[in-house]
């Protein structure tokens, strides 16, 4: 057993307690939604995880991907919270690229067959694998 912890602990407790998630009710809903994996597979809040889980957390459009260290069940402060688990997350994008991305205005509706086809041709993906 571990000083701030036991060996596994519930995954909506644990992203609560190292601080990806403001409150634990935000980690079990973001459990429901779908936007947690552990260890590839999609996670309820309930699943117990330990040391050398890896969690995947879906949080404000960016992909967190987190090694368990220490399984934490309490909030602590925010230095020992990152000393609690390994961030693997992906580097994010230049925003260069983020601001080539073409969008549509909001409010203008659904895309004709003509404007999807060209958005289709633009992204490169063949009609037959629609």
């Amino acid at each position: 057993m571990s000083e701030h912890g036991s060996t596994r602990v519930r995954v909506d407790a644990w992203l609560w307690a190292v601080r990806i998630t403001k409150t634990r009710s935000q980690a079990a809903t973001a459990c429901r939604g779908g936007h947690v994996r552990v260890n590839g597979s999609s996670a309820k809040a309930a699943q117990l995880i330990g040391p050398g889980d890896e969690v995947r957390v879906w949080n404000h459009g960016t992909l967190r991907v987190l090694e368990v260290v220490v399984p934490l069940a309490k909030r602590v402060g925010a230095p020992v919270a990152q000393r609690a688990y390994l961030d693997r997350s992906p580097a994010p994008p230049p925003r260069e690229v983020l601001a080539s991305v073409p969008r549509r205005d909001r409010g203008a509706g659904r895309p004709t067959k003509r404007e999807r086809r060209q958005l289709d041709r633009l992204r490169d993906v063949p009609a037959d694998e629609l």
